[in-house]
This record gives structure tokens, C-alpha cells and sequence, in this order.
């Protein structure tokens, strides 16, 4: 769903979106006061940050079973406020000129449920962020420098023989940082400990 104030903007992020098959763009408004109720299909939603209310996307959210995730887009972290405390199932920021391969990019990161979005514009917002719990906070605090290392390289879907050429160590030296990825995390496989990496901000797509 995308919800922008202008025809033009968003027309060019109609344009964009769609460039992509996998990605079905199903309704479109100019902010969300003008929405009446969120269509149940609704699994990622972009906005640009003056058309983002978030007294209105509160209401929204109130009457669905599943909440979706959103994509902000805005060029002044000062737009973000309230964004990080909605109950949303993911979300990201991005810049108004992102790429389209940096708004795919986002839009899939965020259908998985994963954090997504430019640095300078999320950083202010990761200490904010809703549904972390202390026992989390607590085990990413204990992960070293490397085993970050190694959690960085396997969002970016590295194998093991890569990550050590990567980092000039052995492939049982990954696998030994892997495990204990794992084992901080409380992850059991590559995909949740990228999913909870990002949920945490440590990692930024």
C-alpha cells in the first residue's frame, strides 16, 4: 500500500514497486487519516513522512488481527518521531531519492519482518524500538567484535568458506562464531539470527 500526499510522488513510487512482479501494490491514499480500515492483504505499507500521522496509524492498527509493516520515507530523522513506538510488525526509513534496487530491497527486508532502511536515519531511532526484551539486550551485549563481524557477513548471505576469506580466518573459526551466534541470540539457524540481529539494530539493510 503506498500513502503519499501528491499524485506525482506516488506515482513514481507506483512506478517503482511495480517494477517488480513479486510485489502487488493493492490500494493507494493521500495520508492515513483518509483511510477507513487497513485491507487484511496489507503486509507492507510506504509513506512518505507528511503524509505519516501516528494517532491515525494507531486507530488503524487497533483493528487488525496482523499488523503490517511500514517504510518511511523521509529525508529529516526530526519527521520520525512516534515511529519507533507503533505496534508494527517491522519497519524501515529510507531517504525521499532512495534507489528503486534500495526500496525493493526494503519493501522484501521489511515483508520478513526485518528492520530496514538508510543508517543516519535509523540509528536515532533503534533505542526507541518497540517488543525487545531485556533477556535480548542482555545477550547481544555479549556478542564480541568478531562474532558482529560474522553476523554482518551472514545478512549478506555469505557462506562459510566466504566469511573466512572475508575475514582471513578459518572455516571452523566461523563456524565456531556461528554457533555462538546461536546460542546468544536464541537462534537455530542463519535466518532467525540475521531476523533477530536486525529486530536488535545490529544489523541495517
Amino acid at each position: 500500500m503506498i500513502i503519499a500526499s501528491t499524485l506525482a510522488v506516488r506515482a513514481g513510487l507506483r512506478a517503482l514497486l511495480g517494477s517488480d512482479e513479486e510485489i502487488e501494490i493493492i490500494d493507494e491514499a493521500t495520508d492515513f487519516d483518509a483511510i477507513e480500515t487497513l485491507p487484511p492483504s496489507c503486509d507492507v505499507i510506504v509513506s512518505t513522512a507528511d503524509a505519516f500521522a501516528p494517532d491515525g496509524m494507531q486507530d488503524l492498527l487497533a483493528e487488525v488481527e496482523a499488523p503490517p509493516a511500514l517504510l518511511l520515507m523521509t529525508d529529516e530523522a526530526g519527521s520520525l518521531e512516534g515511529l519507533a513506538s507503533q505496534p508494527l510488525r517491522a519497519w524501515g526509513v529510507l531517504p525521499l531519492d532512495a534507489s528503486e534496487e534500495e526500496l525493493l530491497a526494503a519493501v522484501k527486508a521489511l515483508h520478513e519482518g526485518l528492520l530496514a532502511g538508510a543508517p543516519p536515519l535509523m540509528q536515532p531511532l533503534l533505542g526507541q524500538a518497540v517488543g525487545l526484551t531485556n533477556d535480548l539486550d542482555l545477550l547481544v551485549e555479549d556478542l564480541t567484535p568478531r562474532e558482529n563481524e560474522v553476523l554482518h557477513l551472514l545478512s549478506q548471505g555469505l557462506a562459510n568458506k566466504q566469511i573466512a576469506y572475508q575475514l582471513d580466518i578459518s572455516e571452523h573459526t566461523v563456524k565456531f562464531h556461528i554457533s555462538s551466534i546461536y546460542t546468544k541470540l536464541g537462534a537455530t539457524n542463519r535466518t532467525e539470527a540475521v531476523r533477530i540481529g536486525a529486530q536488535l539494530g545490529l544489523i541495517v539493510f
